[in-house]
């Protein structure tokens, strides 16, 4: 195992709006998707037309990672000034109508539509994936068991989402409410084999539920492309940083269940309910919930959580060159997670003759600056 590099990937999902009014675009976006086709080969499209995505190689250094990201953050926002246009990463977009929301074209986003209705139109969210290629594919399904007590940690790190539809929603993450809607989304199953997996994966398609298993939109699967394991719990990560720094606790958090079998044995029903709780209060609270450890049946204040888990991938951390990525997690406990700057920009935008909706506009222009590195 100690030969294996744990190549990784992001895929990260913005936000475009209008420069003026912060909300949907009031024109056409094509003229935009085509040139940001013609000029970042990489780029993808989403189930509705005012979001992109980007993605990054396969890599082993979280520097050539930075790079890649920071220029495809900087074209775009380049081309959406261009065209009148604002692009931002977040987990939701503060103002914006789901109901104006346009889809895109095609034929797998038609079939979406068709299959989940209103749930589809009104999934007005921004996510993060990261894939971690493991080091035997396949043993993936208990590797995603393993790792599910994790993903609230990385969830709550994550969080950029705490307004929705023009109004605060009380909680520091509200993209996974607004995701729930859609089925075969949260937590996956603790399904225990490959065999078990493919056997579900098999009934589902047979069935006509699903086409394959990309359909399956849990926060946590193995890729049908590639031979890793996606983590799909984040909320798009407006800075940078925070971004590399929960794929470099993902990747390390493989590797240490791939050399600790023992980490996470035997999960149960329990285990799972549990890790739903902790992401609940992750959901409502961020990097000040206090999250629940099984073993010692207590909960316990997340930089304490945090500092538990990097003792545990220290190891791990090493190996793979990414302790400085890994590090910058006491860098959003200090500085705080996107939902919290956010907030406070807000509040502080509010005072006095300002309305709710120039202090969302004030948020707006602080998550375009902020994507971009302004």
């Amino acid at each position: 195992m100690t030969g294996h590099s744990y190549r990784f990937g992001i895929e990260e999902e913005y936000f475009i709006a209008d420069a003026e009014t912060r909300g949907t675009p009031r024109r056409s976006v094509k003229p935009f998707h085509v040139e940001a086709a013609e000029r970042l080969p990489e780029i993808g499209r989403e189930l509705l037309q005012c979001q992109v995505e980007v993605c990054t190689p396969p890599s082993t250094e979280f520097a050539a990672a930075r790079d890649v990201l920071h220029r495809q953050r900087r074209q775009l926002g380049e081309i959406g000034r261009e065209h009148g246009l604002m692009v931002f990463a977040a987990g939701t977009h503060p103002v914006a109508d789901w109901a104006r929301q346009l889809p895109t074209k095609g034929d797998r986003y038609r079939g979406i539509l068709r299959d989940v209705g209103l749930a589809g139109r009104r999934s007005l969210i921004c996510g993060m994936h990261v894939h971690v290629e493991v080091e035997n594919p396949g043993e993936r399904v208990g590797l995603m068991n393993r790792l599910l007590p994790f993903q609230p940690l990385l969830f709550a790190l994550s969080a950029s989402s705490p307004f929705w539809q023009g109004k605060p929603t009380g909680l520091s993450a509200y993209r996974l409410s607004a995701f729930g809607e859609l089925p075969r989304t949260g937590l996956p199953e603790l399904i225990a084999t490959e065999e078990d997996h493919a056997r579900y994966v098999r009934i589902m398609v047979n069935a006509g539920s699903i086409q394959d298993a990309s359909f399956l939109w849990y926060s946590l699967r193995p890729s049908i492309k590639f031979p890793t394991l996606e983590l799909r719990i984040a909320d798009s990560c407006t800075r940078l940083d925070d971004a590399l720094t929960i794929a470099a606790l993902f990747r390390c958090l493989v590797r240490l269940v791939e050399r600790r079998p023992d980490l996470n044995a035997g999960l149960t029903g329990v285990s799972r309910a549990l890790a739903q709780e902790n992401l609940w209060r992750a959901q409502r609270s961020g990097i000040e919930a206090e999250l629940i450890d099984e073993a010692s049946e207590q909960a316990f204040a997340f930089a304490d959580t945090l500092d538990t888990v990097l003792s545990l991938i220290a190891e791990d951390a090493e190996a793979l060159g990414c302790r400085a990525e890994v590090e910058g997690a006491h860098r959003i406990l200090r500085e705080g997670t996107s939902a919290d700057r956010q907030i406070a920009t807000f509040e502080s935008a509010r005072g006095g003759e300002t309305s709710n909706r120039q202090a969302l506009d004030a948020v707006v222009d602080w998550l375009a600056e902020t994507t971009q590195g302004i």
